[in-house]
C-alpha cells in the first residue's frame, strides 16, 4: 500500500509485545468498536501477524487492507470492517 492509497485509520491497536495468537485476538475483541467501513491497523512484531491477520480477515469476513509501516516502523496491518 502505498502513502496515496492510504485510507484514515480510525483505530490503532498498539500489539507490540504480543505474540500469537494475541495481535489477532485484540483485533477480533475491538474491531466492532469502529462503524462499518473504518479501517483498523494493527501494530505489531509478530512475525505471524504477516498471515494470521489476513487469515482472520478471510475467516471473519472483514477486507485486508494490506501491510505498511507504524511512525517507528514496526509492521503495521489494515483491516476494513466489513460488518
Amino acid at each position: 500500500m502505498t502513502g496515496d492509497e492510504q485510507e484514515p485509520v480510525a483505530l490503532e491497536l498498539d500489539c507490540r509485545g504480543m505474540l500469537c495468537p494475541l495481535p489477532v485476538i485484540e483485533l477480533g475483541r475491538r474491531h466492532v468498536e469502529v462503524p462499518v467501513g473504518a479501517v483498523v491497523a494493527v501494530v505489531t512484531e509478530d512475525p505471524a501477524a504477516r498471515t494470521d491477520v489476513p487469515a482472520w480477515c478471510r475467516m471473519r469476513g472483514q477486507e485486508y487492507l494490506g501491510e505498511d509501516s507504524a511512525a517507528d516502523g514496526v509492521a503495521r496491518y489494515l483491516v476494513r470492517r466489513v460488518g
